[in-house]
């Protein structure tokens, strides 16, 4: 086995998107794109996609290529990307996989637990007992069905609160006891795993930097066109679900902004949570030299086979 997957990843505004870009022209390859909030088409200024200058520079995958109105799972993610590595590594045996979406990077570098199908009425009733009664109740059942779990996961991720739920209460067990129940996967690439990091300062002032340049860049007409299907999953995140509240008339939108900029600090917290219970990641700051990344990636990779 000689494929090298090469994944970058690392907290929000970090600078993965650069990296990537170097790195694969660097390799003379391409880039699958694992941050599930560029996945949608509707979603340009808010999710902070590749821009024109960077999508030429090498060719990326995954970039707005569905609508917030397609159901569109991680495990779809996971079997498209993985048949896109075989189209690859035919004529190039590194690739490289660049986000912040640590499901969708283990999904496919390690597949995913396998959890029973759930009716979907259940997440429905979750997301309208969410909208008029908040979050803590669910945090509450989250609590009393699988207190494991609810020891392990962010409780103010309402993503994750639900979708653990829907899982305890359509199979009559604990979301936990279908975690780590993946039978081992084949894969035949090795993953060389890069993690890029600064001192937490710096990562919020660059946070901070990233949201006022969305902002100037049209945040809000985007978030304004989408108002009307504020309803929807893709669009209960971070950006968009803080300006449907300036646009209800609840926040002031200095105030709107400000919660913006908090919620992104959270996540970025998450994710280098996420990404440093992995011990196979190898951490470098976030303005180390490309050609520090490439000799440390040539020392990991094997020996192409003739």
């Amino acid at each position: 086995m000689s494929n090298s997957l090469i994944t970058i990843v690392g907290p929000t505004a970090i600078g993965k998107t650069s990296v990537g870009v170097k790195l694969a022209q660097h390799y003379h390859t391409e880039i699958i794109s694992a941050d599930s909030r560029q996945f949608f088409k509707e979603m340009e200024i808010g999710t902070a996609v590749p821009n024109k200058d960077e999508l030429a520079a090498a060719k990326h995958h995954f970039i707005q290529h569905i609508s917030i109105e397609d159901n569109y799972s991680v495990g779809d993610f996971e079997t498209e990307a993985l048949n896109l590595l075989d189209q690859i590594f035919q004529n190039n045996n590194k690739a490289l996989m660049v986000g912040g979406s640590g499901l969708y990077v283990k999904a496919v570098l390690e597949g995913l637990d396998k959890f029973p199908e759930i009716d979907a009425s259940i997440r429905e009733q979750l997301n309208l007992d969410l909208q008029k009664k908040g979050l803590e109740p669910l945090q509450q059942l989250l609590v009393k069905l699988d207190p494991v779990y609810a020891k392990k996961v962010d409780l103010d991720n309402p993503h994750r609160v639900i979708r653990a739920l829907e899982v305890c209460i359509g199979s009559n067990q604990p979301y936990s006891s279908f975690l780590h129940n993946s039978s081992s996967t084949n894969r035949n690439f090795q993953a060389i795993k890069i993690g890029l990091t600064a001192p937490r300062e710096l990562i919020y002032q660059r946070i901070e930097q990233r949201v006022d340049i969305m902002v100037k860049n049209g945040l809000l007409a985007e978030a304004k066109s989408l108002y009307s299907k504020r309803e929807m999953n893709a669009l209960n995140t971070v950006g968009y679900k803080e300006l449907f509240q300036y646009f209800a008339g609840n926040w002031s939108l200095d105030f709107a902004i400000s919660e913006i900029k908090k919620n992104t600090r959270r996540f970025a917290k998450r994710q280098l949570t996420w990404f440093r219970k992995d011990e196979a990641t190898k951490w470098f700051e976030y303005n180390s030299s490309i050609e520090e990344m490439i000799d440390y990636i040539d020392s990991k990779t094997l020996p192409e086979i003739k």
